[in-house]
């Protein structure tokens, strides 16, 4: 840092007080923020409408979201996971076809290939956790039915690589946007294939009070078919017409994410700017690489990497600052995928980043202060001092 610019930030550490924890995400603060709107919309399902299932309020969400995505079509499921699964379960995905999907990513997404019976094939990532399409034919075979790119932490993958890949080999694409939702490629939200899958676990940027997820799509005829797959394969009430589960979004998750999508974009805002304050007070670390900062990104996680990250993680902790990896195990290296036949050394980014990725606080009423209180921490574990902590106590 320049010294004026130094001395500006030691000038805020001195009037940040004391703070007692840092969570890693407090939802709480969300909903206070919101608790007229959602309350109204909780007591209209409630008193008025008295319709809990596949009702008005989940078609409107189902168009608001899918139209917010830039999409014909939105499916409301019963999770992230489910969309992932009945989408493969529509594109007639079965046993012995393969779905290339990255190693490092989190477990639902691998186990969705699994439960439709296909083999995920898996790929390193590069250096900013995602999918690495350069390595993408390489593993195409003639089983290779799905491209599966997963929007990680908020970014998102080289899609037009990717679309590429799959037209000149005639294959799909099913992009991961559990994490993404808003992220934008090159101006456009994601998804930018015709199939994007969303997760509203309570956690996302978009999140419900409980499990919830969306298949939106422009894809009339897998639109249909995926109406019937959520609902026990019913076209009309005790008609099955194909096989199919119950996977719904029920209404009051719908009314509440109604409101919530009001204001993703201004979360999404709010993130980013937390973001550029993380990687503003963190850039001059030469220990701790950071996710750099792009306005396309959403921020869902804040993820940074050091080969001291155990260390930094225990140090935190007494702190009361609260952290996680996101993820600790990559997927060849799970016990319950070890029939895939990888072995370590396969997906060195992968095993390497899993040893030194920790994911910082990271949510839109996070504070300055709050953030300025992590850096300082990361700082003086790393003997980067601006301040003695316990003497500002």
């Amino acid at each position: 840092m320049a010294l004026k610019k130094q001395l500006c930030f030691i000038e805020r550490i001195n009037n940040i007080g004391i703070i007692k924890m840092i969570p890693f995400v407090d939802l709480s603060r969300q909903h206070f923020s919101l608790q007229k709107e959602i309350e109204a919309a909780i007591k209209k399902v409630i008193y008025k409408n008295s319709h809990f299932i596949l009702g008005s309020e989940g078609k409107k969400f189902e168009q608001e979201f899918a139209e917010y995505c830039g999409k014909k079509y939105g499916i409301g499921v019963n999770s992230g996971t489910d969309a992932l699964f009945l989408t493969l379960l529509a594109l007639d995905v079965r046993k012995y076809d393969e779905v290339i999907v990255p190693a490092n990513t989190a477990i639902p997404t691998v186990m969705a290939i699994r439960a439709v019976g296909a083999k995920p094939v898996l790929i390193d990532v590069k250096d900013n956790y995602l999918l690495d399409e350069s390595k993408i034919e390489k593993i195409i075979t003639s089983k290779t039915k799905v491209i599966m790119p997963v929007h990680l932490y908020g970014q998102s993958c080289a899609m037009d690589t990717i679309m590429a890949i799959a037209q000149k080999y005639n294959l799909k694409i099913v992009e991961d946007c559990c994490q993404a939702h808003g992220a934008l490629y090159k101006s456009n939200k994601v998804p930018i294939s015709d199939i994007g899958c969303f997760s509203f676990y309570p956690s996302k940027n978009l999140g419900a009070l409980g499990d919830g997820g969306m298949i939106v799509t422009d894809d009339e005829a897998l639109f249909h078919r995926l109406i019937l797959l959520r609902n026990y394969g019913q076209e009309n009430r005790y008609h099955a017409k194909i096989f199919g589960i119950n996977s719904r979004l029920d209404e009051l998750q719908a009314a509440l994410l109604s409101i919530k999508l009001k204001h993703l974009d201004s979360f999404n805002a709010k993130r980013r700017n937390r973001a550029y304050l993380y990687h503003h007070l963190l850039s001059d670390l030469r220990e701790i690489v950071l996710p750099g900062f792009n306005e396309e990104q959403v921020y869902h996680l804040y993820v940074i990497r050091t080969k001291k990250r155990d260390a930094l993680m225990l140090y935190l902790k007494e702190k009361e600052i609260v952290t996680q990896i996101h993820y600790p195990i990559p997927i060849h290296m799970q016990e319950g995928f070890s029939s895939l036949g990888y072995t370590k050394g396969d997906f060195p980014n992968s095993e390497q980043f899993s040893s030194e990725i920790l994911s910082l606080p990271m949510f839109p009423e996070l504070t300055e202060k709050e953030i300025e209180t992590v850096c300082i921490e990361i700082k003086n574990f790393l003997g980067n001092r601006f301040v003695n902590a316990d003497e500002e106590k």
